[in-house]
């Protein structure tokens, strides 16, 4: 697991799971590892994070490796700053193979911050 993984998983509560979705809460403090170097006079969170937050969501629900194949969508509509409670959900997770594609959305509050659709490949237990 890389170092931004963890620091992510550190920071996540959840996932839960209800038939083919997963949904995983995440509120990073200013210190966490992806707010460094990242618009320096204002720290906002990677879309790049935003990915992560979607993977880590799926190897904890699922208990396996999982590898991003593709990026077959991002689309960014709000910033994440500091202390934002996100919400990350994760569809189309059930029954699908050892590779599917899955769709992302990550919220804060009621607010939008991101869709994805990304193509995922699971490996061996973790």
């Amino acid at each position: 697991m890389s170092k931004v993984q963890a620091d992510i998983e550190r920071y996540m509560d959840g996932p839960t799971r209800t038939d083919s979705v997963m949904t995983s809460s995440f509120t990073f403090p200013p210190e966490f590892i992806g707010f460094q170097g990242h618009f320096p006079t204002k720290m906002v969170l990677p879309g790049a994070c935003q990915i992560q937050c979607a993977i880590s969501t799926l190897r904890q629900g699922l208990q396996q490796r999982v590898f991003l194949k593709e990026i077959v969508l991002a689309k960014y509509v709000a910033p994440v700053l500091p202390g934002d409670h996100l919400i990350c959900t994760v569809s189309s997770v059930a029954d699908a193979g050892n590779e599917f594609t899955c769709k992302v959305r990550v919220t804060k509050g009621e607010e939008k911050v991101s869709d994805l659709k990304l193509r995922v490949a699971l490996g061996d237990a973790i």
